[in-house]
């Protein structure tokens, strides 16, 4: 488990300092490129995983990869609604994205374990867990289709109670400072949403 943390830590700060240290809009190749380089790098994963713990391990990593990689089209999906309502240039979205499913990893983690945690104490808690998927099963099913706004969610409200935020960007940053006072930019509202949007998903 060291070893894999650490060659992801390595591969996500290459790809922060590194390769999208400069902001740029990216090429369809580029992005086409990038693609490809991050599934060879969980192929080879898998290949490591079944070599050194058995066709099982290696299968299971593959059924979880490609179950994961498949439902995280959904997330995508939604990811572009929220950078294109709050028109976050192309060239900034990928430094929103990377913290966005960065924070996302840190939080599932805590999830994870949690959960895990919880299950193995009060084994009844499984009920409580598949009652609220049922719960918002439904919800998604008889909920109408009337338009959102997430510039004026619940969320993004709350948020700004606490958070003091500017109405204007200042390149990629999340934080800026306006008349003598650190503010969030709204590339950090959006960040929050990807991160929530993420955790729902």
């Amino acid at each position: 488990w060291g070893a894999a943390l650490g060659v992801i830590a390595v591969l996500l700060l290459l790809d922060i300092l590194v390769i999208h240290r400069v902001p740029k809009v990216p090429s369809m190749r580029r992005a086409a490129l990038e693609t490809i380089g991050w599934v060879l790098v969980g192929v080879a994963f898998g290949v490591v995983v079944l070599v050194g713990y058995g066709s099982r391990a290696g299968g299971e990593w593959f059924s979880g990869w490609l179950i994961e990689y498949s439902l995280s089209v959904d997330n995508v999906f939604v990811w572009a609604l929220i950078l294109v309502f709050f028109a976050v240039p192309a060239n900034y979205q990928h430094r929103v994205l990377f913290w966005g499913v960065f924070g996302a990893l840190v939080l599932r983690a805590g999830f994870i374990f949690a959960g895990v945690a919880l299950i193995e104490k009060f084994d009844w808690v499984l009920y409580v867990f598949g009652a609220f998927l049922i719960y918002t099963a439904a919800k998604l099913v008889v909920s109408n289709d009337e338009h959102v706004d997430p510039a004026n969610s619940r969320f993004l409200r709350a948020v700004r109670r606490v958070v003091p935020m500017s109405d204007e960007l200042d390149g990629q940053k999340l934080f800026t400072h306006l008349d003598g006072r650190r503010v969030a930019t709204p590339l950090f509202a959006v960040l929050l949403l990807v991160e929530v949007t993420d955790l729902l998903f």
